[in-house]
């Protein structure tokens, strides 16, 4: 969907002008304000041959010749979608021409999926219109100077539009299809979710209102507004193939889709399995059919977040067209069809460019790299979103470029294809992941794979961070027991704990295995991405029988699959993040901290004497003892009071409370920034007391660290350790740095960081000399999912070591995962400590989320499932007490009985229990 431009403040008639071209009369409008030129729109009915076709024109000042532009819609869309879009074309110089494709918005006709003789020939009439206006650039006698555009269905159109009239001069297709075949039946797979929006979201366009209320009924010719009749050149015109004639009634529920394909899907639909007149019929109305005809410059925009039309569309495009000898540039941003961040300002900006160079023929413009990709990339230190971060490449450098192999272990595998093929696995689920695919670069998304129908297959954990970029590929050798298989393969990112994984883009590759009775090896190409996976996570390749997405097998089967290779994995090398800006407290935090250091050396009291080490203490990292301290200036207001708790080896402690509750105090009491009124610290049995020598025992990390932004990253760790005065040995560079997880990065500018990037950094400054307590203050203030998602692997691996992470932050649902134990504050005081588990309580009782409200005959069927005690619903879904059944048996029989569930938990998770204990200090 496009994003619209406010409407202008100003608008008036300009006029009524009448036209015998192919057309009935249209009506001219001036759009101004006070900032923008003046656009002229002309709205104008054009007969077709079968349908009439509605349209906007519009225009800028003067009456000099300029390019004109065709801008196409998203299937289910019309003209209406890209007039923003239009109208700065127009204010760019150009002559732009909208339409809404048959069946759509206010045209009638039928649906053909671009049918070459239909839609295709709509275009070429509108060609020919736009050679007969006098504003528009002539390179020829009928030819005009002319470039296409759209997304999705109006993308497709651009490029048939340029294979089959060379007039067409220059093209921008937007997250669209090479080969619809390809895109509703991969490998043989029919892709059932999106086919059925396919289609019902084109028998909604019946629904579409016409001028005066009335329905745009398929098939039929819509009545033009009043005072536009069609002039006696478009009856001629339209006379050899019959003006608008009825067409055939379509079977039930296919709306204004033509006959053929309204028959060929419910044949697949019925079958679950496409035939090859199916194929056919859909390759037929693709470009790749009339590929080699594309010798238009063509610049590629595809989406990452996209299981209707993945990256490998834009790949077949982008090598097609360039072996035809036209100049060809690849964007894949960060958005598609499955939802994310479409970047419309800057892709139609770069749209503009596209069209200056190879339309107004200006050489000067820089029309961009040959290969984009957009990344995230850091927060926006103003607002705190996300940033998309631009990669690039001197050249497109396709799906396998830079390719590097990874074994993987796994022994020979046997599962089973579920009778009916439910339940199936969840990977992207168009409508219902809101964008999860996009979602996953951060490190979140919605993946499901059930137990007993999947192989699965890991790497070691990776020594340094892998960027995939491309298709990765394997080998398998497949079995199954029907002689055919249905597998769908994937790749996820798993983390250090093995239990935290993301599948990237949300995407999936099906593949159909014939002739498998004996077994067959196969080479799997895993669906196209822009990953980075850090180091000391694992590659893992799943291999489900199911998929929500698809159409599995009906009759059950089982598979057993076992590895033929190693996995290769594309990184196209040549292709590099582009370096983000530094905001100015970046520069100034090391000379903010070198004021701070000056002044706390003027201000330092005399060091009181320490009491002497407690031996028996010498292993316990830390002990709290009565320690209170009081406001300023206050006799009986307590910042801290009567503060104690002991922290173990290998601990991971979360140190929880509201604003006010003294979590801070503590923390700077404990690095022997200030004193205590009363009480004791004691870390491994020494006294704490400001500049105490065990204080180099313990590393910290509080709001962020200053680098010098034009050093590398490791030049910034040995600075620091050279100004502690400690020998280069004892810092542990290496080491901290492998836990902290920056790989290749440590070698370049600081001022190149992300803001993650910075903070692992910061991290890792804090691990120097690799202290046996690490305190850490809020580290994910101001991080982004993926970036929080590394700070929790930080502190895992830290621990692991058996050395002792103490950790406050207000992200509940982080501790929750990443600490072993909890210490709660409310007012200065201990409220409870302990294992978190412990704090959380455990519970049979699991909270279900759902999707709208289940209906209360359906509770009662999972009340009465086996192993189910009750189903209770609530605010939230439904409350369901085991009594028996497993969390998995449990999650299956709800996807049997079409439970809309949209996640699984326990019913006490941290929240509540942190709630609870401080009661109204929430």
């Amino acid at each position: 969907m496009q994003i619209r431009l406010p409407r202008p403040r100003g608008r008036w008639l300009a006029g009524v002008a009448a036209f015998a071209v192919l057309a009935g009369a249209g009506t001219w409008t001036a759009v101004a304000d006070d900032a923008a030129p003046a656009v002229h729109r002309e709205d104008r009915v054009h007969s077709m041959p079968g349908a009439k076709i509605d349209t906007s024109y519009f225009t800028g000042g003067g009456s000099e010749r300029r390019p004109a532009v065709l801008l196409g819609h998203g299937f289910g869309g019309s003209k209406e979608d890209v007039r923003a879009q239009a109208e700065q074309l127009a204010r760019d110089g150009y002559a732009v021409l909208t339409w809404s494709a048959r069946g759509f918005g206010r045209s009638t006709g039928q649906i053909g999926l671009n049918d070459p003789e239909r839609e295709v020939k709509d275009v070429s009439r509108l060609i020919d219109w736009l050679a007969k206006r006098p504003e528009v650039t002539l390179d020829a006698d009928g030819d005009p100077r002319v470039g296409m555009s759209g997304s999705s269905y109006g993308g497709a159109i651009s490029l048939l539009g340029a294979a089959y009239d060379r007039r067409v001069d220059a093209i921008a297709p937007q997250i669209t299809y090479w080969n619809l075949a390809d895109a509703l039946f991969p490998d043989g797979v029919f892709k059932k979710l999106w086919a059925g929006i396919f289609f019902s979201t084109g028998s909604a366009a019946t629904l579409d209102t016409a001028p005066g209320g009335g329905r745009v009924q398929p098939g039929t010719p819509e009545e033009p507004p009043a005072g536009e009749a069609p002039s006696g050149q478009d009856q001629a015109a339209a006379a050899p193939e019959g003006t608008a004639a009825p067409a055939p009634a379509n079977p039930a529920g296919c709306g204004p889709f033509e006959p053929a394909l309204c028959a060929m899907y419910e044949r697949v639909a019925v079958a679950g399995k496409p035939d090859a007149e199916a194929r056919e019929l859909l390759e037929s109305r693709s470009p790749s059919a009339v590929g080699d005809r594309i010798r238009t410059p063509a610049l590629i925009v595809q989406g990452r977040s996209d299981s209707l039309f993945p990256l490998s569309h834009a790949d077949a495009m982008a090598k097609t067209i360039r072996a035809n000898g036209a100049p060809v540039a690849v964007d894949w941003i960060a958005g598609g069809h499955d939802g994310g961040d479409r970047e419309t300002g800057r892709v139609e900006g770069r749209i503009g460019d596209w069209f200056d160079r190879y339309l107004k023929q200006d050489k000067s413009v820089d029309t961009g790299p040959a290969f984009r990709v957009s990344r995230t990339g850091g927060v926006d230190s103003t607002d705190g979103q996300a940033l998309l971060r631009g990669a690039t490449g001197p050249a497109y450098p396709g799906l396998t470029d830079g390719t590097r192999q990874f074994a993987l272990t796994g022994r020979e595998q046997r599962f089973s294809n579920p009778a009916g093929g439910t339940p199936p696995a969840i990977s992207a689920v168009p409508g219902l992941s809101g964008g999860a695919g996009a979602l996953s670069s951060l490190g979140v998304g919605l993946s499901l794979d059930f137990p007993g129908q999947f192989a699965s297959f890991a790497s070691k954990p990776l020594d340094t961070s892998v960027r995939i970029t491309g298709s990765p590929r394997v080998r398998v050798k497949v079995a199954s027991d029907s002689g055919d298989a249905v597998l769908f393969a994937k790749v996820y990112d798993v983390g250090p704990d093995g239990r935290q994984q993301v599948l990237p883009s949300q995407l999936v590759a099906p593949v159909r295995v014939e002739d498998a009775k004996d077994g067959k090896e196969v080479e799997l190409t895993l669906p196209a991405v822009d990953h980075e996976v850090d180091a000391g996570h694992r590659l893992r390749l799943v291999l489900s029988a199911t998929d929500l997405g698809y159409a599995s097998p009906a009759a059950p089967a089982t598979y057993t699959v076992s590895l033929a290779g190693q996995l290769a994995v594309p990184t196209a090398p040549a292709v590099k993040t582009q370096a983000a800006g530094l905001p100015w407290w970046v520069w100034a935090m090391p000379a903010a901290g070198a004021l701070v250091a000056a002044a706390l050396l003027l201000t330092a009291r005399r060091r009181a004497l320490a009491p002497p080490p407690d031996a028996e203490r010498a292993e316990v990292p830390l002990e709290i003892t009565g320690l209170s301290k009081k406001y300023s200036r206050s006799a009986d207001r307590y910042a801290v009071r009567d503060l104690s708790f002991r922290v173990e080896k290998g601990q991971v402690l979360g140190l929880l409370g509201p604003n006010g509750a003294g979590k801070t105090t503590t923390l700077r009491m404990l690095m022997g920034l200030i004193r205590p009124d009363a009480g004791e610290i004691r870390v491994f049995g020494h006294a704490i007391r400001p500049g105490a020598p065990v204080l180099s025992r313990v590393g910290a990390f509080v709001e962020g660290a200053g680098f010098l932004p034009h050093l590398s990253g490791r030049d910034n760790l040995e600075l620091y350790w050279q100004a502690t005065g400690r020998p280069a040995a004892d810092a542990h560079i290496d080491e901290a740095l492998e836990i902290a997880g920056l790989g290749d990065a440590l070698a370049r500018a600081v001022r190149t960081y992300s803001q993650g990037m910075r903070q692992r950094l910061a991290i890792a400054q804090a691990m120097l000399g690799m202290p046996d307590l690490l305190i850490l203050d809020e580290p994910t203030n101001g991080l982004d999912p993926p970036q929080i998602r590394e700070m929790r692997d930080v502190m895992i691996r830290y621990a692991e070591g058996g050395r002792t992470v103490i950790v406050s932050s207000h992200l509940l649902s982080e501790v929750e995962q990443s600490c072993t134990h909890l210490v709660v504050m409310d007012r200065g005081r201990l409220v409870q400590a302990g294992p978190v588990a412990e704090i959380t309580g455990e519970s049979d009782t699991l909270l279900v989320t759902v999707d709208g409200e289940v209906p209360e005959p359906l509770v009662e069927k999972i009340a009465a499932l086996p192993g189910i005690g009750s189903a209770v619903r609530t605010g939230d879904g439904l409350l369901v007490r085991l009594d028996g059944a497993s969390a998995t048996a449990m999650i299956t029989e709800l996807v049997r009985l079409d439970v809309p569930l949209t996640g699984v938990g326990p019913h006490r998770r941290l929240e509540d229990a942190f709630l609870t204990l401080i009661g109204g200090s929430a």
